[in-house]
């Protein structure tokens, strides 16, 4: 025990000898750190005071230098603005001068224009007082003219304007009757061979259709089993067939009458099946007309082609033939449409080939150029126009609708197809017995015709001749010049186009003879 605490006594000992060691060497680092960090601070503290001095020094003179070289600058630009300036002020005062000179030069102008309005006022006095005397004389001649010409000025000016007039319609006459003459020596005889080559080499079997349709009766009893009791089966036919059946003191014959050359057709043929039949009831009745509506789809379906392929027309759309066919029970002006189309289609192709045209696009247009009139009856408008957008609407050139639809207008805006459609028409239609007229009608075209004719001044005698085409007008040669007659002929053309309504193309022919005679004694 005693040994241990004699240990623990040496241990705290040594400890507290250790830390009395310890603190001393530690002041003694500290004392001689504090020393050398003294004089560590002293020596930067010095040199920076040495740097700042030096830094000080180099900023004043810097700022002198820049100072010295913006004074320098300064004075440079200011000498600079001087002398501009100074050259600005010459530059004034000369103007200064040369504006003082344009004022007085201005001034002494004025004076000068001032002198020489109250000049010109002077003598535009003078020249409206010798005006006012002159027009005093030319009133004094005017009146003593007058009653020397027995006219007043009014009517003289007039009579000249009148004279003037005549001398110019008297010489556009003379220059209109030089070019027709001239353009008829280079074109008649041409035109001339090719129209009657054409028509020459054409020839065709014309059955005349009438536009209503009329059913023979085996007897006139047959007339009461038609009518049925009470009017039910002809009640019966004409609601199945759109037709209105006519049944009157006509032996042995009924009449059917409709617009639509299609359902006429089937109403005649449906009737003369239930006359065979001799089963004449309202349920036959619309069997049969059932029946022969398919028979005549099919006769329409079967013409369109047999007619295209005839005439040498391929590729033609379904429903352009089925309205091809139709033309079939169509006629205008008691001519059949469908047999007018092919002679068109030929008479076309014929005149194309003589012109070395297209041969092929004149008989499709002339074959195609009276389809409208297959529903013009159904659809508005004119038969021209609804046949070109049927043609359109199915696939036809454009050359071949321009040519349907213009076949009836009058040439000026016409392509060469068109023309040619044009007149190959016009020669179908107007050929003799191609076209039949009432007599009652015809008499009265031709009265209207002749009327026009005599309206005119001058005109001594008229005839119309060649069944209306061509009207011939014998002139008074005392009255109508020869130019004067180029004029009237004209003239009775276009009121003729204006004023009567006819087929094809009327030929007006003016006369005008010079007769001397002499006796011999």
């Amino acid at each position: 025990m005693s040994n241990i605490s004699f240990i623990i006594l040496i241990v705290l000992g040594s400890v507290a000898a250790g830390v009395t060691l310890g603190y001393l060497v530690r002041k003694s680092i500290s004392s001689r750190m504090l020393e050398s960090s003294e004089n560590l601070s002293l020596r930067i503290t010095s040199e920076a005071k040495k740097e700042a001095e030096n830094i000080k020094k180099e900023a004043i003179l810097q700022a002198k230098d820049n100072l010295l070289r913006s004074k320098n600058e300064f004075e440079k630009g200011t000498r600079d603005r001087r002398v501009e300036l100074e050259k600005v002020e010459d530059r004034l005062r000369h103007k200064e001068e040369n504006l003082d000179k344009k004022v007085d030069l201005f001034a002494q102008r004025e004076a000068g224009i001032e002198k020489k309005e109250n000049e010109v006022l002077g003598k535009e006095a003078l020249l409206n007082e010798k005006h006012a005397n002159l027009d005093k004389v030319i009133e004094e001649q005017r009146g003593r003219l007058e009653r020397i010409a027995g006219i007043s000025s009014k009517e003289a000016k007039e009579y000249l304007v009148q004279l003037m007039t005549d001398d110019a319609r008297h010489e556009a006459s003379g220059v209109i009757r030089r070019i027709e003459e001239e353009t008829k020596r280079e074109s008649e005889k041409r035109s001339s061979e090719i129209l009657a080559y054409a028509v020459q080499r054409y020839a065709s079997d014309f059955v005349v259709e009438k536009t209503v349709s009329v059913v023979n009766l085996p007897s006139d009893e047959m007339k009461g089993r038609i009518i049925g009791r009470e009017g039910r089966n002809i009640r019966a036919i004409e609601a199945a067939t759109g037709t209105d059946l006519i049944v009157d003191d006509t032996p042995e014959a009924v009449v059917i009458s409709s617009f639509d050359p299609i359902r006429r057709e089937v109403a005649k043929r449906s009737l003369e099946t239930l006359i065979n039949d001799g089963r004449i009831h309202p349920g036959r009745i619309e069997e049969i007309v059932k029946k022969v509506s398919s028979e005549i789809d099919k006769v329409v379906r079967e013409t369109g082609e047999r007619v295209s392929f005839d005439a040498g027309v391929h590729d033609v759309h379904p429903e352009l033939l089925n309205l091809l066919g139709r033309l079939r029970f169509r006629t205008s002006f008691s001519q059949n449409v469908l047999e007018h189309s092919i002679e068109v289609s030929h008479l076309a192709g014929m005149m194309a080939a003589e012109l070395k045209g297209n041969v092929k696009d004149a008989k499709r247009a002339g074959l195609l150029h009276d389809i409208g009139k297959a529903i013009d009856h159904e659809v508005e408008g004119p038969h021209a126009s609804i046949g070109a957008e049927y043609a359109r609407k199915f696939g036809e050139s454009d050359r071949i609708v321009q040519a349907i639809e213009q076949h009836h207008d009058d040439g000026r805006n016409n392509s060469v197809l068109g023309v040619l459609i044009q007149t190959a028409d016009t020669l179908s239609a107007a050929r003799p017995g191609a076209r039949r007229e009432m007599l009652e009608t015809y008499v009265k075209r031709l009265a209207e015709l002749e009327k026009i004719a005599t309206s005119f001044n001058g005109v001594d005698k008229c005839y119309a001749i060649q069944a209306g085409r061509e009207i011939r007008i014998l002139v008074e040669n005392e009255k109508v010049s020869d130019n004067d007659a180029v004029m009237l002929c004209r003239d009775v053309a276009k009121k003729v186009e204006s004023e009567l309504t006819y087929p094809g193309q009327i030929k007006v022919t003016v006369i005008r003879e010079t007769r001397v005679s002499e006796f011999a004694k």
